[in-house]
């Protein structure tokens, strides 16, 4: 296992961080914690979760995924455990928090509200990293990395970061937060994925110039790219085959994203790419992932034990040359496969 700093902090995390949101939905807690167990003895330090998590949100269980790590994290050794979660942020298109009614703004209240939640939940006194679900651009950002410097300040939190930001969000906050001397952005957890390397567009050069890293979730574009969407089949439990039930709902209009017909495309060339290369898609996926400068640790995800095998073998692997021009030839002919 290799072990990277987050940003310009203190802290070290596994290059593989173990994502909870399917803990309390499609992964019970027994689950959950065998796979949390099976995390740590991996050499998996980092643990990302979020107070509007399980997914799909829903109102009958937001803020179970917490409660689930928080009482794996009881018997444990904290100091020895990164834990991430999230405060909502507004919803926008893809996510709509039910946490306080669907009342997410990033000011004081909405935050100071919602560590002081996740923090119970979790059974901790403090939390490592803490990050903005989604950006509030509607919020002057003055107040909001005010009051997260102030979590810092108090002890509750070590360090701040953000998630599904632009280019222009994260150069604002770190302007922001150097014009008033406050803390800054040390991370942004993202979409990123063979399938989807917009990143790379503007906000990987934003990272190298800022040190900030990249924490990318997806990295199985939502698990497209196991193969398990392949000539039409929709795996029952699968996300997307729930997703795909929901007409009309945000959730349809995601899978219709992530395992579209160029998608699709893009990851039969990819399987290939994987079969030649003698390993599981999951496998190199992961992989991947974790081969860009600009990245620190690629969160991955599970609904059963069985699935962490596929993960864990890339753990120590490199892909090598070879297999990566393979993989960016595809990406280079099927630009943007999902949108």
């Amino acid at each position: 296992m290799g072990y990277r700093r987050l940003g310009k902090s203190a802290i070290v995390v596994s290059d593989i961080c173990m994502g909870t949101m399917t803990f309390g939905s499609q992964a019970d807690e027994a689950v959950a914690h065998r796979v949390m167990d099976m995390s740590l003895d991996a050499g998996i330090n980092f643990f990302d979760t979020a107070e509007g998590y399980p997914v799909p949100p829903d109102v009958k269980w937001v803020g179970r995924t917490e409660e689930i790590v928080g009482r794996w994290l009881k018997g444990k050794n904290r100091d020895a455990i990164i834990i991430a979660t999230k405060v909502s942020g507004p919803s926008h298109v893809w996510f709509k928090s039910p946490k306080r009614g669907g009342m997410t703004a990033l000011d004081r209240r909405q935050i100071t509200v919602a560590v002081e939640d996740s923090l119970r939940r979790l059974q901790t006194d403090y939390i490592d990293l803490y990050q903005t679900h989604w950006p509030d651009h509607g919020t002057p950002y003055e107040e909001t990395m005010e009051v997260l410097d102030e979590l810092i300040r108090a002890g509750k939190v070590r360090i701040i970061g953000c998630s599904n930001e632009t280019s222009w969000g994260l150069m604002k906050s770190i302007q922001t937060s150097e014009r008033l001397g406050v803390a800054r952005y040390q991370t942004i957890q993202n979409n990123f994925s063979i399938n989807n390397r917009r990143f790379e567009d503007e906000l990987a050069q934003v990272c190298r110039e800022e040190g900030v890293s990249l924490i990318p979730y997806s990295p199985l574009a939502g698990g497209v790219l196991s193969g398990k969407y392949q000539d039409g089949a929709r795996p029952e439990g699968a996300r997307f085959t729930r997703y795909m039930d929901m007409l009309d709902s945000r959730q349809a209009t995601m899978a219709r994203r992530f395992a579209g017909p160029r998608a699709l495309e893009s990851t039969a060339r990819i399987l290939e790419i994987a079969k030649e290369a003698g390993m599981s898609p999951v496998t190199l996926a992961t992989a991947w992932s974790k081969q860009h400068d600009f990245v620190a640790s690629t969160i991955v995800g599970v609904t059963t034990v069985e699935q962490c095998a596929e993960i864990f073998a890339a753990t120590e692997l490199v892909l090598p040359d070879d297999v990566m021009k393979a993989i960016h030839k595809v990406t280079k002919e099927i630009l943007y496969p999902m949108g």
